[in-house]
């Protein structure tokens, strides 16, 4: 069993995992309707495993020994990371970077990385004897959450903003979650979904509100450094929205110097639309307190969110780093779709193909040098929303069937 304290972000007051379940008693206190999270609890392991384990970092089985859970067997059925990190040559030659690599997150059971979070979430609701499990999201942690429960034979409950994609939504309900739509912003489906786990009793899977959101998703860091040992990325491009994946990756390098794993930590560079800026902005300025944004909006729907909710957290993670934040406009992220898709034959939803419009930025920024060592986090499938991946695509008209025909469109593409 891998024990462990609860640590709160803001104090430092320590709890132990039964006396609270979601975030510290003393700074939750200070919580502001449609605010960040405050007193987001992070997992402080008593024993991190000082090596490897024998298996394969890609089996993800051989990372349970770094999650607070207390058996294996709690579980679900479902696999869940394992991702592969690419290489991608093409892309390395077109920028310069001899040592650029892809995360591919978009090969996990629902297609992002929020199945990381998920699978821990609900191990623990198991663990706890609670059969359903709700979470408000925007479409991924939905439709993560709804995999999982079904893998594992319990039941989910997503809050979703009626804006969310219909195709984010379509999979939630298939996999045979209760989706609730709600007639406004995420932040309303977040404290709705709070409000109906305290009346109904299920366990909250919302992100930064549950620690093990935060834990599940070290787990894609962990799998970065066990294919790059001995020696850490240099710098790592995460998609930011709430702050809690960035977050949960610095989690995953920190416990691993802390375990003598690594000597050190990469830089993260937190990458947002600017429509939704709140964490990178904060980074930028160089300010101490975050300003919510009023009405965010962007291509990206997975980063758009007005109060980040684990933005205390993230930004103290991404500055111990030594790292930064940048920010990428909509037709940056469209055409990051498509450039990405091309140099790596990876299709990825519009805030998974931020992070390569956020390197672009960074080298131009100087931010991120042609030599280091860089990952680019690609933390969802372009699947889940092909309408976007349309507005740049080129598709031509019909052709008649004969090879003349044929020979003209090729021409005509240059081809």
């Amino acid at each position: 069993m891998a024990s462990f304290t609860f640590v709160c972000a803001e104090c430092g007051a320590r709890y132990a995992e039964g006396a609270v379940r979601y975030v510290c008693p003393i700074c939750s206190t200070r919580q502001e309707p449609g605010g960040v999270t405050r007193g987001v609890l992070r997992v402080e392991l008593d024993e991190i495993p000082q090596r490897w384990p024998a298996a394969r970092a890609h089996d993800p089985g051989s990372l349970v020994v770094f999650l607070p859970i207390a058996s294996p067997v709690s579980l679900p059925p479902l696999r869940v990371g394992g991702t592969p990190l690419l290489p991608v040559p093409g892309l390395r030659r077109e920028l310069g970077m001899p040592h650029l690599w892809v995360k591919d997150e978009t090969r996990n059971p629902s297609g992002s990385t929020k199945d990381r979070a998920s699978l821990l979430v609900v191990a623990k609701a198991i663990e706890y004897g609670v059969d359903t499990i709700a979470t408000a999201s925007t479409g991924n942690a939905a439709s993560a959450l709804a995999a999982v429960a079904a893998a594992a034979g319990v039941r989910a409950v997503v809050f979703v903003p009626a804006s969310a994609p219909p195709a984010k939504l379509a999979q939630a309900a298939t996999y045979g979650a209760r989706v609730v739509p709600v007639a406004g912003s995420y932040d309303d489906a977040f404290e709705l979904s709070i409000a109906a786990c305290e009346k109904f009793g299920w366990y909250n899977r919302n992100t930064a509100y549950n620690p093990f959101t935060i834990e599940g998703k070290k787990t894609v860091a962990l799998e970065i450094a066990a294919d790059l040992k001995p020696e850490a990325p240099d710098v790592v491009l995460v998609p930011t929205g709430d702050g809690v994946i960035i977050s949960g990756v610095a989690k995953g390098f920190g416990d691993l110097v802390h375990g003598g794993l690594l000597h050190r930590r990469p830089r993260l560079i937190a990458v947002q639309p600017t429509g939704s800026p709140a964490i990178a902005s904060a980074l930028r300025s160089g300010v101490s307190a975050l300003s919510p944004v009023i009405d965010a909006v962007s291509v990206a729907d997975s980063l758009v969110v007005n109060a980040p909710r684990n933005a205390i957290m993230a930004l103290k993670e991404v500055r111990a780093s030594g790292g930064a934040g940048v920010l990428v406009s909509d037709d940056e992220i469209l055409d990051a779709m498509g450039h990405l898709a091309r140099k790596t034959g990876v299709f990825a939803e519009p805030a998974a193909a931020a992070a390569l419009a956020g390197l672009l930025v960074a080298l131009r920024e100087g931010l991120v040098a042609r030599d280091e060592r860089a990952v680019l986090l690609i933390t969802g499938t372009g699947l889940k929303d092909v309408p976007a991946a349309i507005r740049r695509a080129s598709i031509p008209k019909p052709v008649p069937p004969d090879l003349q025909a044929v020979e003209r469109l090729l021409e005509q593409s240059g081809q």
